[in-house]
């Protein structure tokens, strides 16, 4: 999938497949979902079952001796029980001009990348409403990671999927990357990626003067000292904006 780090600027021929390629005799490739620095990420289907998947490669280069696969792997299962997160299935491999391929698959999930989504809009943004119930959506997933003592740690609009459900959003993210383990100041970075995130849906800089006081109340300018004050978490964060109270104009 696409990501926030320093993109490759040439896909791996390697890992470049068409649709109607057959990876390990189980999956048919149908087309490519994105690339990032670590991979690629393609759209399967399980030929046995008729079930779409999504098969992510690893450059080699990212992977030594699969590495980055299996830290991928197993933060994705220690995190199954938090929503926001894509569920993992297995690992399979694939043999490639003698080189045996090793890839995930997991399921796949529709819609859309955010900031695709948020040049959709009108103006390119958010309206408030709509900003927060995206922040509520956002927050309560970060918070269930954070429960489970870990992190994100590389949230932005290129790796977050997006579905609009009403009033609401159902999103996931698309991809896990930190190393590290977890510290208070890996939590308090997830909150800060939160309401950045926030900030330019809302149309950022440009905007920020004529938005309303409940709304520059969250933002905190992007101060990153008053955002660490008011939210050490986001279920912090999550709690604020439910309890928002609307001065009346």
């Amino acid at each position: 999938m696409p990501s926030g780090r320093n993109a490759t600027s040439s896909l791996d021929p390697l890992i470049r497949f068409e649709a109607g390629d057959i990876l390990g005799g189980k999956y048919e490739v149908i087309g490519s979902l994105g690339s990032g620095w670590e991979g690629q990420v393609y759209l399967v289907v399980e030929r046995a079952t008729g079930i779409e998947r999504a098969a992510k490669f690893f450059y080699p280069r990212r992977n030594p001796r699969n590495r980055t696969l299996i830290f991928h792997a197993k933060k994705l299962h220690r995190l199954r029980h938090c929503p926001i997160v894509i569920q993992y299935h297995t690992q399979e491999s694939h043999l490639r001009d003698g080189y045996q391929l090793t890839f995930l698959i997991s399921e796949f999930v529709e819609g859309e990348i955010l900031s695709d989504f948020l040049k959709r809009q009108p103006g390119r943004r958010l309206q408030p409403f709509e900003a927060l119930h995206l922040l509520h959506s956002l927050a309560s997933g970060i918070e269930c990671i954070h429960t489970m003592r870990d992190y994100h740690g590389d949230l932005h609009v290129d790796n977050i999927m997006i579905n609009r459900r009403g009033l609401g959003f159902d999103v996931k993210l698309v991809d896990v990357y930190r190393w590290d383990p977890p510290h208070r100041e890996n939590i308090q970075e997830d909150v800060f990626d939160l309401i950045r995130l926030f900030y330019d849906s809302l149309g950022g800089r440009r905007l920020y003067a004529k938005q309303p006081p409940e709304i520059k109340a969250i933002c905190c300018g992007l101060k990153r000292s008053l955002i660490a004050r008011k939210f050490r978490t986001a279920g912090q964060l999550r709690q604020c904006l439910e309890r928002i109270h609307w001065e009346s104009r």
